[in-house]
């Protein structure tokens, strides 16, 4: 009938009010109906601004605000959510199988960093062989740009990238094109500035868990329903309202959850039974335990998880770099890697070095390898470093043309970081929009960070990391598209779009149903041999030398689809060359 349904859980508060307006604001009691939630009816517009007064009189706004254009501290404004005209009704998705997905941070991506600049690359990403572009997360943070990993309003895309409806009209042109859309989630935890709902709603959280945090959110404790239902929500909210294909779940392992059924499995659940319904929805995790239990096949469960243990094999390899995790996998990284080519996880179930002989992980050989995301390169190892380099500052020609081709070539969905496939220098450093005592000890905090490297053993040092807070450190981030000018990296562009080109002909079309089996062997310190049976029976051969030296490795049968660097002859495989060949 035209009028706006507002409600609020809020347990902790006897009283609420809704504040209509930001200038000539008047207020209207809620009704209270004793489980903890208040509601009220009220003729609003879209665009109207309101929030609610609690307790004492704090004025929060809408912890599940569709729209939050005055920051994360300001009124929440009234969205239609029907009023934007899709043209997907054609749309189903894509196959997992046929992911090759890119990952972007939608402020740094382009010089206008927001939803409608990011449409104007899409062409590019089809070009280079892209089928699913994935969002860091957009949901509403502090400031003007942060990663995305300090979102506190979680149904609210931020205001600096544009209104919903510019998200959606991403989304829609994106379908227009076959690209699929995935988008970044965070449910471990709220940021640290602009969270309210411990002022009002204090059983969001659960003290019996500390995260590096604080006290947990509440997915297991008393009065846990209604939490678990704003994230079931959230989760569906996206992927039903906003169209997108599906969710990378960030750092599930800090989700603290001793409940029968663990959040994430029950996301899944109402995926199925909700929009996978209709088509195709992708459940990605992020999870260092690397629990293989949470990827089975034949019911609800996640498609995929964010494989760190390909990219630490991978960067030990082409750098030599042994600091911090990187030391589990510098004692034999060409097996490391191999294992997780062929088999998914480098531990599963084996003593982490670096972890104090903490086993980790559990078996996946019987996984598909399209339950795994491999990567060179992505937001957290590129930006988590004290300069941001990328590996291309980092690793010689040969070895990453090697790595390009290993990791595009191989069954397993493969991921790209943004600016990765032409060569970017611009650095991803950490960024961030803080203010007061909290910028304070985020600068000083990220020094910290890097405190116990020996590159940074002295104070002069420790002052050159940039400062997350400095506008300067985001501008530096952005990538600069008139680089693909320059032979160099139109180069790397060409080399990434012929491999692709390969993987979509001849690889993707052979994953199927049934899933891929690999197994591998080595050769000294450098000789790698896969093998993987494809779906349709064809076989798929790798034999590569991820060193300087030549390695014998016995040749495979099949016709040639590539090689990488010098061409191998009988068994000897020259360094930091490799041959791919297609068997039946």
């Amino acid at each position: 009938d035209g009028a706006t349904r507002f409600s609020l859980w809020a347990p902790g508060s006897a009283r609420v009010r809704l504040r209509l307006g930001r200038e000539d604001c008047r207020e209207v009691p809620m009704e209270a109906s004793g489980d903890g939630w208040h509601r009220a009816t009220f003729e609003a517009p879209p665009g109207e601004a309101y929030a609610f007064v609690v307790g004492d009189g704090l004025v929060v706004p809408d912890p599940a605000s569709r729209a939050n254009p005055w920051d994360v501290g300001g009124p929440s404004a009234v969205v239609d959510p029907l009023a934007f005209e899709w043209s997907d009704g054609h749309w189903k998705g894509r196959p997992w199988r046929e992911a090759v997905v890119y990952e972007l941070h939608v402020g740094a991506f382009t010089p206008g960093g927001t939803f409608a600049a990011a449409i104007e690359r899409l062409d590019y990403l089809v070009d280079l062989g892209v089928t699913c572009i994935e969002l860091m997360p957009v949901a509403d943070f502090p400031g003007r740009r942060n990663w995305g990993y300090d979102g506190v309003l979680l149904f609210a895309p931020d205001s600096a990238y544009g209104a919903p409806e510019d998200l959606k009209r991403l989304v829609d042109e994106a379908h227009r094109r076959g690209l699929m859309v995935l988008l970044d989630v965070v449910y471990n935890h709220f940021g640290p500035e602009g969270n309210y709902l411990s002022a009002y709603a204090p059983q969001f959280f659960n003290p019996a868990h500390q995260t590096p945090w604080g006290a947990a959110i509440n997915f297991d404790g008393e009065r846990s329903r209604t939490v678990r239902d704003f994230f079931i929500h959230n989760a569906l909210y996206w992927l039903e309202e906003f169209h997108f294909d599906g969710l990378r779940m960030d750092a599930v392992h800090a989700i603290a959850d001793d409940s029968p059924t663990h959040i994430v499995t029950e996301i899944a659940a109402a995926i199925a039974a909700g929009p996978g319904r209709e088509r195709l929805v992708h459940q990605v995790l992020e999870n260092d335990a690397n629990q293989a239990r949470l990827l089975e096949r034949g019911g609800p469960h996640p498609v995929a998880q964010w494989n760190d243990d390909a990219h630490h094999a991978f960067h030990v390899i082409v750098t030599g770099e042994e600091d911090g995790y990187y030391g589990d996998y510098s004692d034999r990284p060409a097996w490391r890697l191999a294992r997780t080519l062929a088999e998914g996880f480098g531990y599963q179930g084996e003593p982490s070095r670096v972890r104090g002989g903490e086993k980790r992980g559990e078996p996946s050989a019987h996984l598909p390898p399209e339950a795994f995301v491999q990567f060179l390169q992505n937001h957290d190892q590129v930006g988590n470093r004290a300069f941001g380099e990328r590996l291309v500052m980092l690793a010689g020609d040969r070895p990453l043309r090697l790595a390009a081709a290993a990791l595009l070539l191989a069954p397993a969905v493969p991921l790209l970081f943004m600016g990765e496939e032409f060569g970017a220098m611009t650095p991803f450093l950490y960024f961030c929009d803080f203010a007061g005592e909290l910028a304070q000890a985020v600068r000083e905090g990220r020094r910290r960070e890097f405190a116990g490297f020996a590159r940074f053993s002295d104070a002069e040092a420790l002052r050159r990391i940039p400062d997350p807070n400095d506008e300067a450190t985001f501008a530096a981030s952005r990538l600069d598209w008139a680089s693909l000018e320059k032979p160099a990296h139109a180069r790397w562009l060409e080399l990434h779009r012929e491999l692709l080109r390969l993987r979509l002909a001849v690889i993707a079309p052979r994953l199927g149903e049934k899933p891929a089996r690999g197994t591998f062997g080595v050769a000294g310190a450098s000789g790698v041999s896969i093998d993987w049976t494809l779906a349709d029976g064809s076989r798929l051969h790798m034999r590569a030398n991820f060193g300087d030296g030549t390695a014998l490795l016995v040749s495979a049968a099949g016709r040639t689809i590539h090689v990488a660097g010098e061409t191998p002859r009988a068994g000897s495989v020259p360094g930091w060359s490799g041959v791919w060949t297609l068997e039946g």
